[in-house]
């Protein structure tokens, strides 16, 4: 491997243990013993469940190559998951609200795991049931358990602060040091101990089922809604309703959108575009690498989320121009540096050097979205429908995925680095009008309990 590869690896390291040591006591919050213990609990499972993602997220456009499929095939092999996210998964995850979040986390336990299984066989047809089943356990990731999270956290009357804290921590180490020793471990499981690309897929499913168990032994339940007057049509309903009628909300789905859609599209893209000419590259070491990244993002995010100033609402605006600029690189250096057409066994090129870089960039971008869109969702969301909205932003960013994958041999790998940048700019500028709207709102509700105060008898200030 590459001196390169542990030069950015070990530069990383160094700074993410500088920044954990050098925490004073502004950037860290009091808690409660009830509260560590409830927080440490949910992240031992988050990073469980991380684990059974990551492990397989280096691995999954490479198995597929390996299985003797041309781009066309794997970008439809990704579309049916993401396909699957937006329609099955959105109905499975919104049941979340009325049939409760334990039942459906475990519910991802198992979809995940079958999923899994299917990766033995190299059989089209049944590595498309597999994406199907990945797209619905993906919906379930990204909503039930934040929803248990949050629900849970209010039933226990914790401070609202200690939220946001638990968010950095579960990303820190769910998104940050598990996804990196899973890189690692898929690293060692496939090249070092020759098991193949499979192996990966095998562990995930193993600490699946170990978080699962978790799950069962000490989680209860919790519900949005549980009205049984409300069926599902009624739900999505409420929901729509609540996203139309609410602008913070509405903003929040399309910057997720823009963000995720962008971020799952890069996912599929690194490795083309770091092995043009199909070298034989470190998957899981580069992937350690982009998690440390995250790590570091998710370190930073901790500390922005322990401060009164700035607000999420302002430095997310930032974060997204950064993430733009990242994505762009691949469209420069396109036009300043030459290609290569030999092919190297491990090697890597000027350009690819400056495009790993970047992409760390955008990594760090990520580890600071991730807790900060978690606080502004506990912050707008309303309770009674958290999973049904949450999912429902998710069908704008299945979409657009859906659409690009599909159009994946129709344009050059820089024209769609391009159009993500563009996505990450517009969910800036978007970002800037959240943060108007809601110090806005903020105002009008500090005027009105400045006038109640006053005058009792007085009605709420409207927009």
């Amino acid at each position: 491997m590459e001196l390169f590869y542990w030069v950015v690896f070990g530069g990383l390291s160094l700074v993410v243990a500088g920044l954990e040591l050098s925490k004073n006591s502004k950037d860290r919050i009091t808690t409660s013993t009830a509260f560590n213990a409830f927080k440490n609990n949910y992240v031992l499972i988050y990073s469980l469940m991380m684990a059974g993602d990551w492990l397989q997220g280096p691995y999954v456009y490479f198995l597929y190559r390996q299985y003797g499929f041309d781009k066309g095939d794997i970008g439809r092999l990704f579309i049916a998951g993401f396909g699957s996210s937006m329609l099955f998964g959105t109905i499975v995850g919104s049941l979340a609200d009325k049939q409760g979040r334990k039942r459906a986390c475990l519910t991802y336990c198992i979809t995940y795991i079958l999923s899994c299984a299917t990766k033995h066989s190299p059989q089209y047809k049944v590595l498309m049931i597999g994406r199907v089943l990945g797209g619905i356990a993906t919906s379930l990731l990204f909503s039930a358990f934040e929803s248990w999270l949050v629900a849970e956290h209010n039933k226990r009357n914790f401070d609202q602060q200690w939220l946001s804290l638990t968010f950095s921590k579960a990303i820190f180490f769910g998104n940050g040091l598990v996804a990196i020793l899973s890189g690692l471990l898929g690293n060692v499981l496939t090249d070092t101990l020759g098991f193949g690309p499979v192996a990966p897929f095998d562990a995930a499913a193993c600490f699946l089922a170990i978080g699962m168990a978790i799950i069962l032994s000490s989680w209860t339940e919790n519900y949005g809604d549980p009205s049984e007057s409300k069926d599902l049509l009624t739900q999505f309903k409420g929901a729509a309703v609540a996203i139309a009628s609410d602008e913070k909300i509405a903003l929040l789905g399309a910057i997720q959108s823009l963000f995720e859609g962008s971020m799952y599209t890069f996912v599929f893209l690194w490795t083309p575009a770091l092995s043009p000419n199909e070298e034989d590259i470190p998957h899981g070491f580069i992937f350690a690498t982009f998690m440390l990244s995250s790590m570091l993002g998710s370190s930073i995010a901790a500390r922005l989320l322990a401060r009164v100033s700035p607000k999420v609402e302002s430095y997310m605006q930032i974060v997204f121009a950064v993430s733009a600029l990242s994505l762009f690189l691949p469209v420069i250096t396109s036009f300043l540096v030459p290609p290569s057409n030999v092919k190297h066994g491990g090697s890597i090129s000027f350009a690819g050097c400056i495009q790993i870089l970047g992409f760390c960039a955008f990594e760090g971008c990520v580890g600071i979205f991730w807790p900060s869109i978690m606080k502004m969702r506990s912050q707008y969301i309303p309770e009674e429908s958290r999973s049904t909205i949450m999912n429902f932003f998710r069908i704008p960013l299945n979409i657009f995925v859906c659409v690009v994958l599909y159009n994946v041999n129709a344009f050059p790998i820089t024209v769609m680095f391009g159009m993500c940048s563009i996505f990450l700019f517009m969910a800036s500028i978007l970002q800037r009008r959240l943060e108007s709207v809601a110090e806005s709102h903020r105002t009008k509700s500090q005027d009105w309990t400045s006038m109640k105060e006053r005058d009792p008898e007085s009605e709420p200030l409207t927009d």
